[in-house]
């Protein structure tokens, strides 16, 4: 029990440091959180300075700021939207926590590690941290629909690390991890999320607007931090993270229309005891043991930084999101945080990790931390500055893509679908898992069949080793082979479904699309496949072997989807030939209907597409924008507007008259009366209209 006086000396040191720090970075134009942590190692036992926090007294009030900021989180994300983007958030969230993991233990290894520790490393860089991404949006002012997407893989992240925890506290233990014993714990999760969601939503959302009508702020104030405390205990009691049981629980209190009276109470509560949080974090850095390992450091922050920017940024385009979304994601998640510290006291507490890492792990999550405003508020103007320099095939493709996986949702609706799906899930999984045992049988029996073949026969251990690995080639390779065909199967039976071929056709007009989406899918399949066995094979063999083959695989079907990018391209210029004179006899018809007055300061005209859907599968559904005098895109370039950039949609094409411009570049200026054709998802397109339109 601590002592009330030491409490009220250890809280009022830390708010005071805390205060002056922040307000210090407030001025000199830096971000907050920063501040938070300089005040930590101030009032921190390893900087030296003689007076100095209670540890355990401020590591106890952090977790209450874990709590609150997750609370206050979940009122902001309902579960409504948890379920709109769970599907796409839990795709990203595994690509970019698979990538992660390999890229970590790939670095402990480089750094001469052990392999637990390199595999500890790994799993510290894999997952980024909510509560500094929630602190940094609310600075800011972030808002957008990257920022669901972003939350989302968050919480995906989350559960992927109350995994993670439970596989590496068997590992620390020094006890085996089998498939079942993480079956059981997904199961386990599984019950509790449904549990608890299902009851919470027939008593808190009701409960809540009962108070609320009492019209008593006090009141309302604290049944809404009893419920999240209590939501807290109730996961921690289950075994779970307090954030996630914290989050759910606010997700709840939305569910009752309440949850912006609720934020605005709560504000002030949550704010404080999320500083005294960041103010923990900084406590914990040992500038020594930094300094000792600086290049350690260094590394893994480049690859924390790099690493999740290229795998997020990759997983939430492949699931339809266009590029500046998907850039948006990646750059904001770029850090690590409360996990990193939560898996590194495992390790060091098991004593399977020397004390290094830890301190190590804080100070990456401080970099890591201080660079995440930045790269936020850069990632706008880099994502623009990505989609500029993209090949004109990859602009075209990026554009489409959106489209594809648009029709592919509809298809999926499809109760014929779901049940193929599964099935070439399930093959999948099976030709990685045997593959993965092959490997990880090799690596254990490698020395006792090499020395049963040496002395059974004339060859010497070394070659008996190259016959071993021989044989255990042959035995891979068909798996590898089935990787890839199932894949391609998997790729191939989405691609028909997203762009069928139009029966009575004797020629497949969608022949070029669908060969791209099919590439583009194989290609994401076998990339996460070959990840996955990579990440499962790492700790028994060296990293480098299985890197180098899927790395080989990678770069076939990168070649192969380069040349379809190429294929579409064209196909796409010459069908724009065809939308032009869709557009021109359009308009012409409307002229003569209606007559030219109308026709250009009016609504544009029908459309008569019917030829140009035979032609351009694929393209989404064209839709022709007629630029009015009064519209502010008129006398600007598709340069200037960053139309592609911000809304995701393509221009096809522009008739100007007599003058018509196929797929046009960015130097392209808009004048009044031009008829713009854009491409793309129906997201897209309404957002390019409203530019185009309103500015």
């Amino acid at each position: 029990m601590h002592d009330a006086h030491a409490f009220l000396a250890n809280l009022t040191l830390v708010l005071c440091v805390a205060a002056f720090t922040t307000y210090l970075f407030q001025r000199i134009r830096q971000p907050v959180v920063f501040g938070y942590l300089v005040a930590g190692m101030i009032v921190g036992p390893h900087v030296g300075v003689p007076v100095f926090a209670d540890l355990s007294m401020v590591t106890t009030l952090s977790e209450l700021g874990v709590i609150m900021l997750m609370f206050g989180l979940g009122l902001e994300f309902s579960l409504r939207k948890l379920v709109q983007v769970g599907p796409t958030a839990g795709v990203v969230a595994l690509v970019d926590t698979s990538v992660m993991l390999v890229f970590g233990y790939g670095a402990g290894q480089l750094l001469g590690w052990s392999t637990l520790e390199s595999v500890f490393c790994g799993a510290i860089v894999a997952i980024s941290s909510t509560t500094i991404i929630v602190k940094a949006f609310a600075e800011q002012g972030v808002k957008g629909r990257f920022t669901e997407l972003v939350f989302g893989i968050l919480i995906s992240e989350d559960l992927i690390a109350i995994l993670l925890i439970a596989v590496l506290t068997t590992v620390a233990a020094g006890g085996g991890v089998s498939a079942g014993e993480v079956g059981m714990t997904a199961g386990k999760l599984v019950l509790f999320l449904g549990g608890f969601v299902g009851i919470g939503l027939l008593v808190v959302p009701r409960l809540v607007r009962t108070i609320v009508r009492l019209d008593r702020p006090e009141t309302t104030l604290i049944v809404s931090l009893g419920l999240c405390f209590g939501g807290a205990l109730l996961a921690l009691g289950a075994g779970y993270s307090v954030a996630l049981g914290a989050f759910i629980m606010g997700s709840l209190v939305s569910e009752s229309g309440e949850a912006r009276r609720v934020e605005h109470l709560i504000a002030g509560v949550r704010d404080m005891f999320g500083a005294i949080f960041f103010v923990s974090v900084g406590m914990m850095i040992d500038p020594r043991l930094v300094a000792e390992n600086w290049g350690a450091v260094v590394l893994l922050s480049v690859v924390v930084i790099a690493g999740k920017l290229i795998a997020v940024s990759t997983g939430a385009f492949l699931t339809g999101n266009d590029v500046r979304t998907s850039t948006q994601a990646g750059m904001s998640l770029t850090q690590i945080g409360e996990f990193a510290f939560i898996i590194a006291a495992l390790g060091l507490s098991s004593g399977v990790v020397r004390e290094f890492l830890y301190p190590v792990a804080v100070a990456v999550s401080a970099i890591t931390t201080l660079t995440t405003p930045l790269l936020i508020r850069a990632s706008g103007p880099f994502a623009s500055m990505v989609d500029r320099n993209l090949p004109r095939p990859l602009q075209t493709f990026v554009g489409l893509y959106g489209s594809w996986i648009e029709r592919l949702r509809v298809a999926s609706a499809d109760a014929g679908l779901a049940p193929l799906i599964r099935r070439k899930v399930i093959m999948l999984a099976v030709d990685a898992l045997l593959l993965a045992g092959v490997v990880i049988g090799v690596a254990f029996a490698k020395a006792p069949l090499a020395g049963y073949v040496a002395s059974t026969t004339a060859l010497s251990p070394a070659v008996s080793t190259v016959v071993l690995y021989a044989i255990a080639a042959l035995v891979a390779a068909p798996l590898i082979v089935g990787i890839v065909r199932v894949s391609a199967a998997f790729a191939s039976l989405l691609a028909y479904r997203a762009l069928p071929r139009a029966e009575g056709n004797r020629l497949d007009y969608a022949q070029a699309p669908r060969q791209v989406l099919m590439a583009t899918l194989q290609l994401a399949l076998v990339t996460v496949s070959g990840l996955l066995v990579v990440v499962v094979t790492g700790p028994f063999v060296p990293l480098g072997r299985g890197a180098v083959v899927l790395a080989l695989v990678v770069g076939w079907l990168g070649v192969v989807f380069w040349r379809s990018t190429a294929n579409l391209y064209g196909h796409t210029r010459a069908g724009a030939q065809v939308l032009i004179a869709a557009l021109a006899k359009g308009m012409v018809a409307h002229q003569e209907a209606h007559g030219a007055e109308e026709a250009v300061g009016g609504t544009p005209p029908p459309r008569d597409f019917s030829m140009v859907h035979r032609v351009l599968p694929g393209l989404g559904d064209p839709v022709p924008v007629l630029m009015l005098a009064e519209s502010p895109a008129v006398g600007r370039t598709l340069g200037e507007l960053q139309l592609r950039s911000l809304t995701g949609a393509v221009v096809l094409a522009i008739t100007r008259g007599e003058e018509q411009v196929m797929l046009p570049v960015g130097s392209e200026r808009l004048l009044v009366g031009d008829i713009v054709a854009l491409a793309g998802s129906s997201e897209a397109i309404d957002a390019a209209r409203l530019m185009l339109q309103l500015g």
